[in-house]
């Protein structure tokens, strides 16, 4: 029994510490430079909502989106030169920071992004 309740305890505190709801400003080295992109997340038990912006591709909703402990995953579908892509996202939160590894479409191209909370 004591067993039992020292595991829901740690659970419950690993899932509190790991919510990455908020707003998150992320840099990547791209081909051509730098890129900043912003996500506002919001979960909801183990979905995870919200959308992302950038100055290349403007905004974009979160699709399929997953909060596995200070883990997450989702895509996001946008077009860029009149071709629609999709990108599948999946990453990590420890507190404020958070980094994210995009696989571009069927580029096989990565990208690793690294940020911070802002809100």
């Amino acid at each position: 029994m004591k067993r039992l309740l020292l595991s829901l305890i740690f659970f419950a505190l690993a899932a509190f510490a790991a919510d990455p709801t908020g707003t998150w400003k992320v840099t990547a080295d791209g081909p051509n430079g730098s890129m900043d992109r912003t996500f506002t997340f919001k979960v909801d038990g183990t979905k995870l909502t919200g959308e992302t912006n950038s100055d290349l591709v403007g905004k974009s909703t979160l699709e399929d989106g997953k909060v596995d402990g200070d883990n997450i995953t989702f895509n996001i579908t946008f077009e860029l030169q009149g071709n629609q892509m999709k990108t599948s996202f999946k990453g990590k939160t420890a507190g404020d920071e958070i980094t994210l590894s995009e696989v571009v479409g069927d580029t096989g191209m990565t990208l690793e992004w690294k940020g911070k909370r802002t809100q």
